[in-house]
């Protein structure tokens, strides 16, 4: 009498080794080993015959070297899945030498199953203020899998999310399942950053899948929580210029300016802004004293004219921050583009020729001394000598030479006698008296 050992129902993960038990008790020798897979009909998996035949009709199958008898499929198709039947031919001859021996044939049936572990998982989200909205799926799985929800803390322990508001759903795939389950999460006040990981655990495959989505409010250094009148409730407030950017924090704002945060006089500027890290990502809104607000992560100013300070919201479901962003005109360039050194649109040629401030001063200053001393010295000497450089210019008198004008009888005795002084007057300087 021989009995077959065999299980009634075998599991197997697909892409790993399949095992189906069908061994003898006890163990005689085997005529014939037959191994079919029961569908419309009963397809030949395996023979053998130890005489002269040991055949694999499926490519995939062998016999285990287990017992010799039992059977292994490698890899293992979802299509391996179905009924199997076993059927061993033994020599058998009762104990008794003297007679010829007599075949045997017993038969077992049994079922694999196989089992497919979540092909893939993806989480999404809806968001409205701090409260979220989670939707994990798993897709392509056999038995559907279950699906729990945990969140980690910043030091890293992890704690299964208790009294969750869920649905789940579990839809056919064709011979596979797919499984989601959404659910409604609020998140704490002062919750800077929240880990919350849609765990998919497939038992029959032994197999976890975590998906993470990390909420990541944007973040400043040296904030301080101030009061702005565009918004109703306080915000925390820093300026670029108390930013070193050195901490590796995540979710830091961070603003960069092209082509500088100094320019010179009527030069356009593009400003940005970026939170690396931060989830969801954050949105924008720029505007600049009392204007209207501009959404987006950049800002555009044209023909930028005098120092300005421009300020940025970045908000997100966890959080919000405003960055003050200062843009200042260069100094040196300002003084080229001023009403003084205008004519229409064309710059006018500085006649300092390049001398700064300091310089021109100091030359203004020299020149005063010196037109100073030189007016001092002429009022000097102008007194000692006892002249006056600037008295009007007294016209000689008229005189009548008496050698170069011929005496005429019909002239007036006056006139002889106006030249006969002048004549001796002219040789008393001539010929000085002893």
């Amino acid at each position: 009498t021989v009995d077959l050992k065999y299980d009634d129902v075998s599991y197997a993960t697909v892409h790993q080794s399949a095992f189906l038990r069908c061994g003898m008790m006890p163990v005689q020798p085997i005529k014939e080993l037959w191994w079919f897979k029961i569908g419309a009909s009963e397809e030949r998996v395996y023979y053998y015959d130890p005489t002269s035949v040991d055949a694999a009709l499926m490519k995939r199958a062998r016999r285990s070297s287990r017992d010799n008898t039992s059977l292994e499929i490698y890899p293992t198709q979802l299509s391996d899945e179905g009924e199997y039947k076993c059927r061993i031919v033994v020599w058998d001859n009762t104990g008794n030498s003297t007679e010829p021996s007599v075949p045997i044939s017993k038969e077992a049936r049994m079922m694999l199953k196989v089992n497919v572990p979540p092909e893939k998982v993806e989480i999404t989200h809806l968001t409205s203020d701090r409260n979220l909205s989670l939707r994990c799926k798993s897709e392509g799985a056999k038995p559907p899998a279950d699906i729990l929800w945990t969140k980690t803390s910043p030091d890293g322990v992890e704690t299964e999310i208790p009294d969750l508001t869920k649905t789940r759903e579990i839809e056919p795939a064709g011979e596979l399942y797919d499984t989601a389950e959404q659910i409604f999460y609020q998140l704490e006040e002062n919750e800077m950053i929240a880990k919350i990981s849609c765990v998919v655990r497939h038992h029959n495959t032994n197999t976890t899948i975590y998906k993470n989505i990390t909420f990541v409010s944007p973040a400043i250094q040296n904030a301080l929580k101030v009061t702005i009148q565009r918004f109703a409730e306080p915000v925390l407030y820093s300026s670029i210029e108390n930013q070193d950017g050195q901490d590796n924090k995540a979710g830091l704002v961070k603003i960069s300016a092209d082509p500088g945060f100094k320019v010179p006089y009527n030069t356009s500027v593009t400003l940005k802004a970026a939170a690396p890290g931060v989830f969801p990502e954050p949105r924008y809104l720029w505007w600049v004293g009392d204007q209207t607000g501009i959404a987006g992560r950049e800002l555009h100013i044209d023909n930028l004219e005098e120092d300005k300070s421009y300020y940025v919201l970045a908000e997100n479901p966890l959080g919000r921050v405003v960055l003050e962003v200062p843009v200042h005109i260069t100094t040196s360039d300002y003084s080229q583009w001023n009403d003084s050194s205008r004519d229409g649109d064309v710059i006018v040629d500085d006649t300092t020729g390049g001398l700064d401030t300091g310089a021109i001063i100091g030359i203004v200053i020299g020149a005063l001394i010196a037109v100073f001393f030189i007016g001092f010295a002429v009022w000097y000497w102008t007194i000692r000598d006892g002249t006056h450089v600037f008295s009007p210019k007294k016209e000689k008198p008229h005189t009548i030479d008496e050698e170069t004008i011929p005496f005429r009888s019909t002239d007036k005795p006056l006139l002889r006698t106006i030249s006969t002084q002048t004549l001796e007057g002219r040789r008393s300087r001539r010929e000085p008296s002893i």
